[in-house]
């Protein structure tokens, strides 16, 4: 009798046991489906600067608004490449080895790592000045590969124009850009073009580093009138030396975004980055429901924004004309 309740006791205890186990795999199995389920995006950025950075905000939104919530829906993993070329390649590797489900490129350099490493993963680009001459695409109409996105080219020539506009008798330009990146490169070609149109000529300064940057400025002291840089990562992340040596030097400083105007630029008549990355995040979910990036073409903003540093205007020892300051869409005063 004893062994009998010993018997059925160990009968119901290994029940229970197999129980446990059984709905423990279950909750482990229903886990793994519910992760699986969430879309996975890789974001690689080269650098850390406030137009990135809000290229990459308004992607990220773009998509919550469009119902792919942050932790439900969607996991991002962001990773910043220190503006590091092989940090941006080992970067890009990861995201494959992790199998991504897109992979968001923002600038130029990161896009290009990232459509090195992969064929197959969706890349889309944003804050990238020229897709095709980077080699990312066949065609800005056609891209005919895993990649498509926007671009942030600038209005090079309007941005030398309100140059001459706010200093009307300047004769020579520094520009100050990092001749490694390639969408400053296409940027100092279109403003070499514009310059010899407008009556100007451009010196050229070029850094490989942020380093680089204040000697690169300091060097142009008496051959230029002004200082004017473009889209450039490199120079963006350090514009404070260009804005030091600038206001030392009495010389008007545009540039070609937003970002570096808030930091102690002059002027700027460019793209707003948050905007870029919303179009870019409506071009994503457009690729999450089955669009081919091949096909879709490359996308611009359309507007542009004057903005103007007041405080810098001062430092700079310049005089802004009202017409300039009655048609900005904003006007700074870091004071």
């Amino acid at each position: 009798m004893r062994n009998l309740v010993r018997n059925r006791l160990t009968f119901v205890v290994l029940i229970l046991t197999l129980a446990l186990v059984i709905t423990g795999c279950g909750q482990q199995s229903k886990d793994t489906e519910t992760s699986n389920d969430k879309l996975k995006i890789g974001i690689i950025q080269i650098v850390e600067h406030p137009a990135l950075d809000a290229a990459r905000k308004g992607f990220i939104d773009s998509l919550t608004k469009q119902g792919y919530k942050e932790g439900e829906d969607v996991v991002y993993d962001y990773q910043n490449a220190q503006g590091d070329m092989s940090t941006a390649q080992t970067i890009a590797k990861q995201f494959k080895n992790n199998q991504v489900d897109m992979i968001l490129a923002i600038a130029t350099p990161t896009a290009q790592a990232a459509a090195n490493v992969t064929s197959d993963i969706p890349i889309l680009i944003t804050a990238v000045t020229d897709p095709k001459a980077a080699g990312l695409v066949k065609n800005l109409k056609r891209p005919g590969t895993n990649v498509t996105g926007t671009s942030d080219l600038t209005p090079v020539r309007k941005q030398l124009q309100l140059l001459k506009k706010i200093k009307p008798n300047i004769q020579n330009i520094g520009i100050i850009y990092n001749a490694g990146e390639t969408n400053s490169v296409v940027q100092a070609k279109i403003a070499e073009k514009a310059a010899k149109d407008l009556g100007l000529n451009l010196e050229n300064g070029t850094v490989s580093t942020t380093s680089d940057v204040l000697q690169a400025t300091q060097t142009l002291i008496g051959k230029v009138d002004a200082f004017y840089v473009p889209t450039d990562n490199t120079v963006a992340s350090a514009i404070e030396a260009v804005v030091k040596v600038a206001s030392e030097e009495d010389l008007p400083l545009v540039v070609g975004e937003e970002g570096m105007v808030e930091r102690g630029a002059l002027a700027t008549i460019g793209i707003n980055y948050y905007k870029l990355g919303k179009q870019t995040g409506e071009m994503a979910v457009k690729v999450i429901k089955g669009a081919d990036p091949a096909q879709m073409p490359i996308e611009y903003l359309k507007t542009t924004e004057l903005i103007i540093n007041k405080d810098a205007a001062e430092k700079m020892n310049v005089s802004i004309p009202q017409e300039i300051l009655d048609n900005a869409k904003e006007v700074l005063n870091n004071k």
